[in-house]
């Protein structure tokens, strides 16, 4: 343990910028999501054809060789970028064409009456949406998208085979110098450490969409039950 108490400082910077890199793919990743998967859901054929070839494209490329096409290719018309702008463009790609197939399957998984019955109140598209679907979409997706946004954490490791200076890579240099100062190799320690540091993470992410599940679960079973209240006192009135 000593060796990780004097490795420390490494560690933490490699953490932050795992860290980093995690919040920003999240976040591109959801805008993604719900951009080609409101597409895919879309009756124009012409969005829904978009949304299916930027799905299918960076679905049935593994993760790594996308990372890797990123960035190895992107020099080569004309767009340098470093190790973690890489990292940042094909796990954000990666991440919205497998988000964009939850949305468009909850959007989808929705009647037509609701669609049909927002169109009658006289509600525009963008109104339908935001205020009749999206309300009822989110709870179904949100265990779908909490398992999609582990894999993206666990992901960012693989910024270490570009250079990025993540937590994996970070564990990598302790490793490989120690190994040649001392010549015993503590990677059993190391990476064990990490192994937890990686677990806390995702299973704080998991527990934290739980109790946001829950909440939103009582929300509704309270509206169901105010409104069941209100109809009976209508009836009896």
């Amino acid at each position: 343990m000593d060796l990780i108490i004097e490795s420390l400082p490494l560690l933490a910077k490699g953490l932050l910028v795992t860290f980093q890199l995690a919040v920003l793919t999240l976040l591109c990743a959801t805008v993604l999501s719900a951009v080609f998967g409101l597409m895919g859901a879309s009756r124009h054929w012409y969005l829904q054809a978009a949304a299916l070839v930027y799905v299918e494209f960076f679905r049935d490329i593994p993760l790594v060789v996308n990372l890797l096409f990123v960035y190895f290719g992107a020099p080569l018309v004309g767009i340098p970028l470093d190790p973690f702008s890489a990292a940042l463009v094909s796990f954000s790609s990666w991440g919205g064409a497998n988000g964009a197939e939850i949305v468009r399957g909850g959007f989808n998984s929705i009647s037509k009456h609701q669609r049909e019955s927002a169109m009658a109140l006289g509600l525009k598209p963008w109104e339908s949406v935001c205020f009749v679907l999206a309300p009822q979409v989110l709870l179904p997706i949100i265990p779908a998208f909490t398992g999609l946004f582990s894999v993206l954490i666990q992901a960012t490791s693989l910024a270490s085979l570009v250079g990025a200076l993540e937590l994996f890579r970070s564990s990598q240099i302790i490793v490989e110098r120690s190994t040649m100062m001392t010549g015993y190799s503590p990677a059993f320690t190391v990476y064990g450490v990490i192994l937890c540091v990686y677990f806390v993470v995702c299973y704080s992410l998991t527990w934290l969409s739980k109790r946001l599940e829950k909440r939103l679960t009582d929300r509704a079973s309270a509206g169901r039950n105010a409104q069941k209240l209100n109809q009976g006192a209508a009836e009896s009135v």
